[in-house]
């Protein structure tokens, strides 16, 4: 209902939309019928009346700040579920990764803060230096927290209740915005499978670390075949979508040679070092002499001859004094003789606390993702090795769900979700193609799907637009 006062329009609050779905007017007749297999598999919804609850999920560190690292989140929630499964009524959950907790049922109560102690803390997390890296400012202490347990709080606190009744209601022609919710939560479950299995994921899709999937594109750049998967209403019920996927991946390996191949030189003398460090900054390495993680953040102003840090020397029962010492004499004193000395440093800390590993310590570790623009060649060569023939598809997409037994999952069990192995048959038809008519009222008629316009067109005309 709406009312006009003064040259305007006030809608009234209590007034509701009521959305009703475009209904189809029929099936399409005309060409020949043909069997088809489609890349959906067809999905049994027996539990109707579950319903998923939606908590918020904040993460803090012990020092009050923020977590929001990607990777940190979902081990902090496992080692919560295995810690305090008890106080949590034994629930199995459904995390985005981020700030969003699924349950089908309700938790014991709406909000818990439950500390949360990582024993197996290292450089990878609070960016310190044990091992062989060179200490930057203050380092002392970092090292020695370093091996520490590492505590967070977690909050979770009720934020809705979606029922799943509403993807029925959908698959009906109603309630399709609750339905979108219920189908994003079963996606979330799709999501975290992959995330356990320890594969990349982008959106809906999920990348795993096998070298068979992989392919060079030159320029330290790879495509890495993957799948995508999600839930969908069809006219024939639940399903579920399962299709090849192909992204792009920085190629694994030492670092100095992934700068060669991206710049295109042969000599490390000539690596444009500013775009170096654009292209290094936030990629994580794997330093070769301990196997430990990091996050690059910067390159060092010097190389690793000439790059100093304050270092505490003891001198016997005293605390000693503090020295100025390379970064390369520092690998030495540890028995890592480095072979590259003229070559700058991987900054590896924070902003304020440096932490410095030589270049030709680090390898790019596996499956980050390249996100810059391709050069032509890089794109033609990912479209001609990323082509698969219509057999291989069915075969690799079929593997997927028999593999990932999805069955198997306790939050799909809870729901009553049954996923079949097989590809879904759907009925197609072949389409003639159309007859034209050229030049002066000529019946071109095809052949095989193709038209021939050999003597058909008497005159060419060529239109160029100008803007």
């Amino acid at each position: 209902m709406a009312a006009k006062t003064g040259g305007a329009v006030q809608v009234h609050k209590n007034d509701t939309v009521k959305r009703t779905a475009m209904a189809r007017n029929g099936l399409g007749r005309e060409g020949k019928p043909i069997r088809l297999l489609s890349n959906h598999f067809a999905v049994k919804l027996s539990g109707i009346d579950a319903v998923f609850y939606q908590y918020s999920v904040s993460i803090k560190s012990d020092d009050d700040q923020v977590v929001e690292g990607k990777g940190i989140g979902r081990k902090v929630i496992d080692k919560m579920l295995q810690t305090y499964s008890s106080e949590l009524a034994g629930k199995d959950f459904a995390y985005d990764g981020e700030k969003c907790l699924f349950t089908v049922g309700p938790l014991p109560q709406n909000n818990f803060e439950f500390t949360v102690i990582m024993e197996e803390t290292s450089a990878r997390a609070v960016g310190g230096s044990p091992g062989h890296e060179s200490p930057g400012p203050g380092d002392k202490k970092r090292v020695k927290r370093s091996h520490l347990p590492k505590q967070f709080i977690v909050g979770i606190s009720y934020a809705a209740r979606i029922p799943l009744r509403s993807v029925a209601l959908a698959l009906q022609g109603s309630d399709l915005d609750h339905a979108q919710d219920a189908l994003r939560v079963l996606d979330i479950v799709l999501r975290q499978q992959q995330a356990k299995r320890g594969c990349l994921l982008v959106r809906q899709s999920f990348f795993s670390d096998d070298s068979r999937n992989v392919v060079d594109l030159t320029g330290g750049v790879s495509g890495c075949r993957g799948l995508h998967s999600s839930f969908r209403t069809t006219m024939n019920g639940l399903s579920l979508n399962m299709d090849v996927s192909t992204t792009m991946i920085v190629t694994p390996g030492p670092v100095v040679n992934f700068l060669l191949t991206n710049q295109n030189v042969r000599d490390i003398r000539d690596i444009d070092w500013p775009k170096a460090k654009r292209m290094l900054k936030n990629l994580r390495v794997k330093a070769t002499h301990n196997n430990m993680e990091f996050k690059i953040i910067r390159l060092s102003d010097q190389p690793c001859s000439r790059q100093t840090f304050p270092m505490k020397v003891r001198s016997g029962s005293s605390e000693g004094q503090t020295v100025d010492i390379t970064v390369e004499e520092y690998f030495k004193s540890k028995q890592v003789f480095l072979e590259k000395p003229y070559l700058p440093c991987l900054d590896v800390g924070k902003p304020k606390r440096p932490n410095y590993l030589p270049i030709e310590l680090a390898n790019m570790i596996s499956l980050q993702r390249y996100t810059k623009a391709l050069s032509s060649q890089q794109r033609t060569t990912l479209v001609e090795k990323s082509r698969q023939k219509p057999q291989d598809r069915m075969r690799v997409v079929t593997d997927a769900v028999k593999s990932n037994r999805y069955d198997d999952d306790p939050i799909f069990s809870s729901c009553g979700i049954k996923i079949d192995s097989q590809l879904t048959r759907v009925e197609g038809r072949v389409l003639s193609a159309p007859m034209l008519v050229v030049g002066n009222s000529q019946d071109c008629v095809p052949f095989k799907g193709r038209w021939n316009y050999n003597n058909k067109v008497a005159t060419w005309l060529h239109v160029t637009e100008h803007t």
